[in-house]
């Protein structure tokens, strides 16, 4: 008996060692052959890291933006751009509380969407248009008819953006995963954050380009037909978001019907120079300048309005809190002081130093021209 467990014992040693020694070997094995098993991990979709190729398309997509132009230019980079981080996007026109389906990517047809309604009264679009945020969701909290007309994305997850132009929602962006699930919330909100900001300067490089313009022509020139383009349901669509004071610019005189096309931001973000300008229809406030002179200051006058509309473009919520609570230089100081030392560089040795131009411009179109609301500190 003694003999037997004793074998016993030899053998459960000897087998002890042979397993100590296989084990680092079969464990290593064991977890080679379930990760060979298992599905490729799912595409992170945190932001990209810097210099990856995410983040080098992401700074294309800009530069698209950029490049564009006009208004529809502009809007249709943002939809091409944003069907890079979406399986589907589209854009949606706010006017009178109501929006719009204008274009979309990923929904068949560019025009899938057009006309179409979204309920802005509840629901996702109602909070991103109400609070001007970027508004995560689920398809189920989404449009009834929207979900039955063009389906919902395999997750269940979208999200709506608010693409905002002079301190209103202009327009609200939709996207979702799809069937696939591709949604990148981050990068279009980098996307939406640039056409927005881009709308507004090219709608200021517009108005500059007209100011230049409107100088009285020697000659009458015979009036030509414009040519009649194909009219879209775009029409105008941010008429609604001029600012409430600024007066408008007077009305020209008679003239040929203007050409049926996309109305741009500038039509309406132009009316900044209205007020400015509009005494100068009564009578020209440097009539009594030399040619040179005159022309210092009505340059020195647009080159204020750029700079005060740029600080309004980068500010627009501390510009709405300012005004609000009556501190707006302090809210703005250090844009304002940087513009101010820049327009004196250009023009505080000139003829028109005399003018105070920037000054009279950020009381006027940053405090609706009202002292009181930029505060104790600001200096008359």
């Amino acid at each position: 008996m003694a003999d037997s467990k004793d074998l016993q014992q030899i053998v459960e040693r000897a087998v002890a060692q042979v397993l100590d020694r296989q084990m680092p070997i079969l464990q290593a094995e064991l977890v080679a052959r379930v990760i060979a098993e298992l599905p490729p991990p799912p595409v992170a979709s945190a932001l990209p890291a810097a210099g990856s190729p995410t983040q080098s398309n992401l700074v294309q997509a800009v530069a698209k933006i950029h490049a564009g132009t006009t208004q529809k230019e502009i809007l249709r980079a943002l939809l091409d751009a944003g069907a890079t981080y979406a399986a589907r996007v589209a854009l949606f026109v706010v006017k009178a509380g109501t929006a719009n389906g204008w274009q979309s990517r990923g929904f068949g047809a560019e025009d899938a969407v057009k006309d179409f309604s979204v309920d802005m009264t509840a629901g996702p679009s109602a909070h991103a248009y109400q609070s001007r945020t970027v508004t995560p969701a689920n398809m189920a909290e989404m449009d009834r008819h929207f979900v039955e007309q063009f389906g919902g994305p395999a997750n269940e997850q979208i999200v709506i953006m608010p693409l905002v132009l002079k301190d209103k929602v202009a327009a609200l962006l939709y996207a979702d995963g799809g069937a696939d699930g591709m949604l990148d919330g981050p990068s279009l909100e980098v996307l939406v954050l640039t056409t927005s900001a881009w709308l507004e300067v090219a709608s200021l490089r517009k108005q500059t380009h007209r100011d230049f313009a409107e100088a009285p022509a020697a000659v009458e020139q015979p009036a030509v037909a414009a040519p009649v383009q194909t009219v879209s349901s775009f029409s105008d669509p941010f008429a609604a978001h001029t600012p409430t004071h600024i007066a408008p610019k007077p009305a020209p005189a008679p003239e040929a019907e203007p050409a049926a096309e996309v109305v741009e931001v500038a039509s309406h973000a132009g009316s900044v120079n209205a007020a400015a300008s509009a005494p100068a229809a009564a009578a020209d406030p440097f009539a009594g300048m030399s040619a040179d002179d005159a022309d210092t200051h009505r340059k020195a006058q647009r080159f204020a309005r750029l700079l005060v509309d740029e600080i309004k473009l980068y500010n627009q919520a501390k510009v709405a809190e300012g005004r609000r609570n009556k501190d707006l230089y302090d809210r703005l100081k250090e844009d304002i002081e940087k513009s101010r030392s820049t327009f004196q560089k250009r023009y505080g040795n000139s003829a028109a130093a005399s003018g105070d131009y920037f000054q009279k411009e950020v009381v006027r179109s940053l405090a609706e021209d009202d002292y009181s609301v930029m505060g104790a500190n600001f200096r008359k």
